[in-house]
């Protein structure tokens, strides 16, 4: 730690572009939402944490023990373009002060480079921002083995603020998510079956500022609730967590029974989809929501066509957003691998859908009409009316009602605790630990001692309950438990 260094970490977050080209009024409001945003969120790190906003950025002051944590929330958040990072010096009240200073922290950056020097300053000094600038380039040349300062064509640009008598260094540059902010285009109902597709298409709709809620469709009993369940959480934890959301699980078992008796083999596909929007309609509709997104694709399985979209998007009068329709699967992926959902769409318990035999892909509107005509829809309407709505961030209150896994906060020789976080680290314990994230647990469990209690463990303890209800309601795992030290 230098002598005038103090535990303050400063970020500087330049605003997505498209949010500077807007009319003033329209930016104003947007520098606010991202500012409110921002507050809402960092507050519950700590109330030490100081934003600030500007006309055309927004600053971050933290102390040094939440840097880490700060900087993740800054790069998954919605509006911002990138992200400075700046450490922080005070009492810089001469010329010498700031270019040691400024040579302690970047001169190894500059060796066999060449740089340029980039003063902002603010207040009353017996210098200028040139002198600056010029003290410290030449400083920094006569001390660093360096190719030399060059004013249009340099290597490393060194960026410096001067604020009445504290001086920030910029050190790190990082792009951020761009988009919209959160709460700035309205509100959403995805379509969310917790695979690669459905979410995929609510992180965009996140990035673009959309506040997404989220609706799925149970098929498949408990498993495909739990998995939906901890992939939403996980999408709003990390990208959305300045708003309430919410998620409306329907039961739709009934509603297949109903198509396997009612509608010919080849339109049950499509039939499926179209009672899908029509519910989500209903559930918008209550929520006061005017759109819907799907994560269907272009062509990617038959009911996607663009006849077989057509006919779909009949059953409502909504707008249906499809951000995927021109990506491929390995796109999706890739995006699935980036965001951190890929392991949840591959750990995703299988559940029963509808499966055509010989599925049309080209459909008639005649025949639709008439394979329409002979479903029961009462069956639609009482699965509609069965739906239960959780508020997302209220999920792990509500793995209660599920099946609330027994938690213990003390270990023996009897037990192995398993540590499912994705890092790569693992937690230590007075008996035997083993590590095995979430999404490999299925398959690796069987290699756990036998006879011992499992003990399942991650930061929360949600995916711990999610993921231990999982294995003791489809694999008969009776011994598991969450631990929560």
């Amino acid at each position: 730690m230098l002598e005038n260094e103090v535990k303050t970490q400063k970020f500087v977050l330049k605003l997505f572009t498209e949010i500077m080209i807007k009319g003033s009024s329209t930016r104003r409001q947007m520098v606010s939402q991202l500012y409110n945003n921002l507050l809402n969120i960092l507050r519950r790190v700590s109330k030490d944490i100081d934003v600030k906003k500007f006309s055309d950025k927004l600053e971050v002051l933290t102390p040094v023990d939440f840097v880490d944590s700060v900087r993740q929330i800054l790069l998954d958040t919605p509006g911002i373009d990138f992200v400075l990072e700046a450490t922080q010096f005070n009492q810089m009240n001469t010329l010498d002060d700031i270019k040691v200073a400024v040579n302690n922290v970047m001169g190894k950056e500059i060796v066999g480079k060449s740089f340029v020097v980039k003063c902002k300053r603010t207040g009353t000094h017996p210098f200028t921002s040139m002198d600056i600038e010029r003290a410290v380039g030449g400083y920094m040349l006569a001390n660093n083995e360096s190719r030399g300062v060059s004013l249009k064509s340099f290597d490393i640009k060194i960026n410096i603020e001067l604020v009445h008598h504290q001086l920030y260094i910029v050190t790190k540059k990082h792009d951020g998510l761009s988009g919209f902010p959160m709460g700035t285009q309205g509100s959403i109902l995805s379509l969310m079956s917790g695979g690669f597709d459905s979410t995929v298409a609510s992180y965009l709709m996140m990035r673009r500022g959309i506040k997404t809620n989220f609706v799925f469709f149970n098929l498949g009993g408990v498993a495909h609730e739990i998995g939906v369940k901890q992939v939403a959480y996980y999408l709003w934890q990390k990208f959305g967590s300045s708003h309430r959301i919410t998620l409306t699980s329907v039961p739709f078992e009934e509603v297949v029974t109903e198509i396997f008796k009612s509608t010919h083999e080849t339109y049950m596909g499509v039939t499926l989809k179209r009672l899908m929007l029509m519910a989500s309609e209903k559930i918008a509709d209550d929520m006061k929501i005017e759109a819907i997104v799907t994560g269907e694709a272009i062509g990617q399985v038959s009911s996607q066509t663009l006849r077989n979209l057509a006919l779909i998007d009949q059953a409502t009068s909504k707008l249906v957003l499809r951000p995927l329709c021109s990506m491929n699967k390995p796109e999706i992926m890739q995006t699935a691998q980036d965001i951190g959902t890929k392991h949840f769409a591959e750990a995703m318990p299988e559940y029963c859908g509808v499966i055509s035999k010989n599925p049309v892909t080209h459909g008639s509107y005649e025949r639709m009409e008439k394979e329409a005509a002979r479903f029961d829809y009462s069956v639609l309407e009482d699965a509609i009316k069965n739906a239960k709505v959780v508020n997302v961030d209220e999920i792990d209150k509500d793995i209660q009602e599920i099946g609330q896994l027994e938690v213990v906060d003390t270990v023996n020789e009897n037990c192995v605790v398993v540590d499912i976080r994705q890092s790569e680290d693992c937690i230590k314990a007075d008996c035997e630990t083993r590590k095995i994230p979430f999404y490999r647990l299925k398959s690796e469990i069987k290699n756990l001692p036998e006879g011992k209690d499992i003990l399942l463990y991650c930061e929360k303890g949600i995916l711990s309950q999610l993921h231990g209800q999982f294995l003791r309601d489809s694999e008969n795992y009776k011994n598991i438990k969450v631990y929560r030290p």
